[in-house]
């Protein structure tokens, strides 16, 4: 049979090259890896021919036998790994083996420093699949066709990684993938048969189809024959009892494509209403597109040990798209897609009890290994901040993972749990406070922190982006309510005594007259003038109305583009500041609205806010220095 091969070489994308040059470098030293990253896409080939094969049986073109065979020529320096999965077309070649179509590559690899052992890391988050047969070898040749295609529209790929590739149209009477693996001088102890079947059993041993070698003569004239060298039964589908740590660990970076050991995991079987089993995870390390939140997120679903589809996002709520693992049901159709997942009652329901597995698995870490959890929480919790909006139900479980820098640990790593919060809590304390702020210096120095530092009460310091929003969602936990320590009226509950709440309110009669001329001086910019119970040391500051937007989530809604509605802020003053009290002996009222416009300029400014009129604010400042120094 004559075929018209249409040979072409072609450039790897840029993304490709960069990824195999600082691959190949820098997980060097974890050569082995390369073989359970291809059994690994071998599994996962056999997985969907298996799918594809439930609506048209033919593809499996009469046999049905599904497996992964490797191979090894010791003479010829080679590795060969063979499946009869569902193949490649030629476009599907280009795609898979010439490009990395995956949103956001190019941000990932600038996050790569060039040290390569914090680079490998990264690399393994990404997921380097097929390319990592360049740690080993020095040419790869790959022979494929797609499932139900014409013999004749076979394909082979070859390359060195050095740029480019070469791809042919060739006769192949096998469906799936076979993958030649020319080994460099450095890496021949590959070419091994008691070498590769450690490794099978080492990374591979779950894989739930056959790997299959030639075995090993003990004996001279002894028969070679075929055999299985892995397990080969769907980890999951194993008594907790009688699974190992250490194969959990693998089956993890086997689904999860990822070269670190996860966090922690969690392995139940349910029967009864609903039937099914689940194998959730917690990586140790986010992946580049975490706060993607379009990025393919979910677990790999099987219904009755046949795969169905990765990213199954269905079966978790959206600010646990951290969580790897695989959910194997009895109830769901074979025949089961997106849409029909989308508006399932019995997908509901598991949904619910895998939310609440992973919230009790992350409870369970964070009592039982606190540096591991602070781990998790400086990787993911930005993302579990989400959780309050997102899920009512789950409000409270969510609130308890949180953690927050403080104002008693005068550090940014947020380090502290709500429970931590409570026991601290001063005598007469009955609310929880916290301040939001664009870092963590300007919330620390914030002057809305001047009386809690006098009574020694703790404050909350929330400086993530996100941190105003996920609060409009939290009004309580452990039946104790937040308070802004920026907005409304400030209760400090009994921590203020009898003689502070006398000593303002006789102040705010006392400088009644003053009050309204600085409420006169100021109309278009304050709604309100009062006396303050925040301040000890600073003359003014600027307070949030109960119902007004703060100055957090203004600067989010502005930079995507969002009307902000117009709020005007309360202005606060000290009466016993000096500055204050020179303000209110001014008996000209242009000179009056200048200093009132100084002090609430600076307030602005130290809230973290902008100024409207900069130049205005220097004006005035200037005019002030030049009297004084003269």
């Amino acid at each position: 049979m004559t075929v018209e091969t249409n040979k072409e070489t072609l450039g790897f994308q840029t993304e490709v090259k960069q990824l195999l040059h600082l691959m190949i470098h820098s997980l060097y030293s974890n050569k082995e890896i390369f073989l359970r990253e291809l059994i690994s896409n071998a599994s996962d080939a056999a997985d969907k021919l298996r799918f594809a094969a439930l609506k048209d049986d033919s593809l499996y073109e009469g046999n049905s036998d599904l497996h992964i065979r490797l191979d090894f020529d010791k003479e010829a320096n080679t590795i060969t790994l063979t499946d009869n999965g569902i193949g490649m077309g030629r476009e599907d070649v280009i795609e898979n083996l010439g490009t990395i179509a995956r949103s956001g590559t190019a941000e990932f690899l600038k996050q790569l420093s060039g040290d390569e052992q914090k680079d490998s890391k990264l690399i393994g988050q990404f997921g380097v699949g097929f390319y990592s047969a360049f740690i080993v070898a020095d040419k790869v040749d790959v022979y494929t066709r797609r499932a139900g295609t014409p013999v004749e529209e076979g394909v082979h790929w070859q390359s060195a990684g050095d740029g480019e590739f070469t791809i042919e149209q060739v006769v192949r009477e096998q469906h799936g993938t076979k993958i030649v693996i020319h080994l460099k001088p450095d890496a021949t102890e590959f070419a091994d048969g008691f070498r590769l079947r450690n490794l099978v059993k080492k990374y591979s041993d779950h894989i739930s189809f056959p790997v299959i070698m030639k075995s090993e003569p003990t004996e001279e004239g002894e028969e070679v024959k075929d055999e299985t060298v892995n397990d080969a039964t769907a980890l999951w589908t194993l008594p907790r009892n009688e699974i190992k740590d250490e194969e959990y660990k693998e089956f993890y970076k086997h689904i999860a494509h990822d070269f670190e050991d996860p966090l922690t995991w969690s392995h139940n079987k349910v029967e009864g209403k609903l039937d099914y089993t689940s194998l959730l995870y917690i990586p140790a390390r986010a992946p580049f597109d975490l706060y993607n939140r379009e990025a393919p997120r979910g677990l790999k679903l099987y219904v009755q040990r046949v795969f169905i589809m990765d990213d199954a996002e269905q079966f978790l709520p959206l600010y646990l798209r951290f969580t790897k693992g695989v959910v194997d049901s009895n109830d769901l159709s074979l025949n089961v897609s997106r849409e029909i997942l989308q508006n399932d009652s019995t997908v509901d329901s598991i949904r619910t009890a895998l939310t609440k597995r992973s919230l009790d698995m992350l409870s369970k870490l964070s009592k039982k290994d606190a540096d591991a959890y602070q781990k998790f929480w400086d990787e993911f919790g930005t993302v579990l901040k989400e959780g309050p909006a997102e899920d009512f139900s789950n409000r409270e479980k969510i609130a308890g993972l949180l953690r927050f820098a403080t104002t008693h640990t005068g550090e940014s790593t947020q380090n502290v749990s709500l429970d931590q919060y409570i026991e601290r809590m001063k005598e007469g304390q009955n609310k929880i406070y916290y301040i939001t702020a664009d870092n963590f210096m300007a919330a620390k120095s914030s002057p809305h922190l001047e009386v809690f530092r006098k009574k020694g009460v703790e404050v909350l310091i929330l400086s993530d982006r996100i941190d105003e929003w996920m609060m409009g969602y939290l009004n309580e936990y452990d039946g104790k309510q937040f308070q802004d320590v920026a907005r409304g009226d400030l209760d400090l509950g009994e921590v203020e005594t009898e003689e502070d709440k006398k000593h303002k309110e006789e102040a705010a009669e006392e400088h009644k007259d003053l009050l309204e001329r600085i409420k006169t001086a100021l109309s278009d910019r304050v709604q309100e003038v009062r006396v303050t119970n925040r301040l000890t040391d600073s003359p003014a500051c600027l307070v949030v109305g109960d119902f007004d937007m703060g100055a957090q989530m203004k600067k989010i809604m502005e930079a995507a583009g969002q009307p902000v509605p117009d709020s005007k802020p309360i202005f606060e003053i000290n009466v016993e500041h000096p500055l204050v009290q020179r303000l209110e002996s001014e008996a000209g009222e242009e000179r009056f609205s200048e200093l009132s416009a100084v002090l609430l300029d600076q307030a602005t400014l130290a809230s973290g806010e902008q100024l409207d009129d900069p130049g205005a604010y220097v004006t005035r400042l200037n005019r002030l220095l030049l009297e004084l120094a003269n």
